[in-house]
């Protein structure tokens, strides 16, 4: 027997030692017994209930039982009268005792139960979802379902709180988008993983209850019927040697019984040691075989006092408490009773060193609060920085990118701070979730609103685009080449499209521009001598002009002027950086035309008279429908100019005509007026030709029909 103790207490040592019990702060959740009432664990109030054992193995407190079900039922009714009136209770035990008497039962339930106090407790609210489920994966593969119970409730608590966030982010981003909430369906990974892995813990646990039912039961009626052989011994008329030698065998009877459910474990064994009582004061008929078991029982549990005595100095308050309810356990279950006379003293002693226990865990608990007050300062911290952020919010995206990261870090932080009171538990989450949420909804209705503007912007590049592809073929090059430089720069100037849209409409800008300005450098490399010549051709052409004199006759000039015009352009293109010389030649022609009586628009729609016949001429609809564009373009511009200085206009509303500012604005709004009307002369003229094209097309037509019938 007492190798046997000696041996329990080894393993409670090793366990302690082998478990990285030394941390003091990790104490409190490898505990077998629960904190304090003063501090419940704030899983147990919060923890779904199906996760807790079946009702039939559940303890007396969580579910007791009525008295059809009760395990009594199978003995006598005097039986249980001695369970409910003999278990000699006359006061209530002190808390600590009836804590470890609680845990003990547990333990008693399944030899495996134990282990649950050497599996760690981790820090399940600063894991992520994910390393949740790989927590409880680990745990359901690993280790003993009877001993994870509280391990798995932490787990779920946990994570129903933070996929409950995730899940709220998800629906608010869906409802910014412009989702229906009623819509709103999300298929997370991590929460399917989650429920197949805690579904397969409930089987196994149900599994395992049912099948340790049916045995603790049977356990239950042995150790009965144990005890009505214990009573009736004192009533049998036999030699005392005889009866004390029954005795012997109905105590090694009992250490073999099995284990009994932990609700009946505290009651049967209270009974159990009455009648053993009852039965050592029979024994005063021979004092010589009672004296020496009252003597051996007290040395055993004077053993006992003096190693819980000395728990008081032991540094891990965790392998200390485990030590304890192992020698509470072996003074239960393996040592008799002593001398009435020293029964008080000897258990006063016992009873002393547990309370100096349960102080120094009151005392360790105190220090662990002022540890949750400032885990509580910091966490309040963290919820002010992440409301100053969503109460600032900023409209610029890639400020907003660094919130976003800013707000992930503080989360972190607040999940790494560890524990708080939890009298404040629930509202210190519900606050940092506000918090959160804040923020999130500001960042999408900023998001919604840039996606407003990216859509806008989307319109106006795909009118950028559509007009580089019209000049990407273009031969004008005086047009099309200053034209193509100003759209690009108009696009740099222009915000982001939706993410979905940005690399198509770019790469089609892209290549129409690439398009036009390899075609420009190719013709130009290959074209440069012949631009030389058409130099030289203008040139000469320049100084027949300068040397032309009006004669007089203004249709004979005007004939004149109007054939210098075609040669001029008949003369193709000529190097870039000799174009100022058609500035000279329509300088001169203008002041020509000037002294002709000819007003700048109709020099203007002269000129352009020579290229609407080379647009006839050609068979290139393209081509026209370029210059339509163009022109196009040029009359919304000039438009929207006037609109803009006629505005500017309204600010001088009370300026003389003759200031200056007036003056200039007054000035431009005419030039774009007169802009304007030749603009729309022009396409006038592109409709009558392009009408004069077609017609002439169609009477061809008709025709080359008449002449096929």
């Amino acid at each position: 027997m007492m190798q046997d103790n000696e041996q329990k207490l080894q393993e409670t040592e090793g366990g302690g030692t082998e478990h990285n019990a030394d941390v003091i702060k990790t104490t409190v959740e490898e505990s077998p017994i629960s904190e304090p009432k003063t501090a419940d664990n704030p899983v147990q109030e919060n923890t779904d209930t199906d996760i807790e054992p079946p009702k039939e193995s559940q303890s007396s407190e969580e579910n007791p039982a009525s008295d059809d079900e009760k395990p009594e039922k199978a003995t006598s009714e005097s039986n249980a009268k001695d369970l409910e009136n003999e278990s000699s209770k006359p006061e209530k035990p002190d808390e600590v005792i009836e804590e470890i008497e609680e845990s003990n039962a547990e333990d008693a339930e399944d030899v495996d139960n134990h282990k649950r106090h050497h599996i760690p407790m981790l820090d399940y609210h600063s894991m992520s979802i994910e390393n949740l489920v790989g927590e409880l994966q680990r745990l359901v593969k690993n280790e003993k379902i009877q001993a994870i119970n509280k391990h798995v409730s932490s787990i779920k608590y946990e994570f129903d709180q933070k996929f409950q966030e995730f899940l709220e982010h998800k629906k608010e981003e869906f409802i910014a988008n412009g989702g229906n909430e009623i819509d709103f369906r999300y298929n997370s990974v991590s929460k399917r993983q989650f429920n197949e892995v805690f579904g397969e813990y409930r089987e196994k646990r149900d599994q395992y209850y049912k099948q340790l039912e049916q045995n603790l039961k049977g356990n239950l009626n042995k150790r009965l019927e144990i005890i009505e052989e214990l009573k009736g011994l004192i009533n049998v008329e036999e030699d005392i040697n005889t009866t004390y030698k029954n005795f012997k065998e109905l105590q090694e009877n009992w250490r073999n019984a099995g284990p009994v459910p932990r609700n009946n474990y505290n009651d049967v064994w209270r009974t159990y040691h009455h009648h053993m009582e009852i039965f050592y004061d029979f024994l005063h008929l021979n004092r010589e075989l009672r004296d020496l078991d009252f003597k051996h029982n007290l040395e055993e549990k004077l053993k006992l006092v003096q190693r819980a005595e000395a728990l008081v100095n032991e540094p891990d308050l965790g392998k200390a408490f485990r030590e304890l309810q192992t020698l509470h356990k072996i003074w239960k279950e393996d040592i008799g009773p002593v001398a009435k006379e020293q029964r008080e003293e000897v258990w006063n002693r016992f009873s002393s060193a547990t309370k100096a226990m349960h102080e120094r865990r009151q005392e360790h608990y105190q220090e662990l609060e002022k540890d949750y007050e400032k885990n509580l300062e910091k966490k309040q911290e963290v919820i002010a920085s992440i409301l100053k952020i969503s109460e600032n919010v900023t409209d610029n995206h890639k400020a907003l990118q660094l919130q976003i990261k800013e707000v992930e870090a503080l989360r972190d932080t607040f999940f790494k701070a560890g524990k708080v009171p939890q009298k404040v538990n629930e509202q210190t989450w519900s606050t940092f979730k506000d918090a959160v949420r804040k923020f999130n909804r500001n960042k999408n209705s900023f998001y919604k609103n840039q996606k407003k503007e990216q859509h806008e912007n989307l319109e106006k590049k795909k009118a950028l685009l559509e007009l580089a592809l019209a000049l990407k073929d273009s031969d004008d090059r005086e047009m099309a080449t200053p034209e193509m430089k100003r759209i690009q720069s108009e696009w740099k100037k222009i915000g982001h499209v939706p993410r979905k849209y940005s690399d198509k409409i770019w790469n089609e800008f892209k290549n129409a521009c690439n398009h036009y300005f390899n075609r420009l450098h190719s013709e130009r490399n290959e074209s440069q001598k012949e631009e030389y010549e058409n130099l030289e051709k203008k040139n000469a052409c320049l100084e027949r002009l300068k040397a032309f004199q009006l004669s007089g006759d203004n249709e004979k000039d005007l004939t004149t002027l109007k054939k210098f015009i075609s040669e001029w352009k008949t003369y193709g293109r000529i190097p870039y950086n000799k174009k100022h010389i058609n500035g000279k030649f329509n300088k001169i022609v203008d002041a020509l035309f000037t002294k002709l009586g000819v007003s700048r628009q109709e020099s203007e729609l002269l000129r352009y008279g020579d290229k609407m016949q080379q647009l006839a001429k050609t068979d290139d609809n393209r081509a026209i429908g370029n210059e339509r564009i163009f022109i196009r373009r040029k009359i919304e511009e000039n438009k929207s100019e006037i609109r803009q200085l006629e505005n500017n206009l309204q600010f001088f509303s009370n300026a003389s005509e003759d200031n200056p500012l007036v003056k200039d604005v007054v000035k431009n709004i005419n030039r774009h007026k007169e802009a304007l009307e030749t603009w729309k002369a022009k396409i006038k003229k592109l409709n009558i030709m392009e009408n004069n094209r077609n017609k002439a097309i169609e009477e061809e037509n008709a025709q080359n029909s008449g002449e096929e019938e």
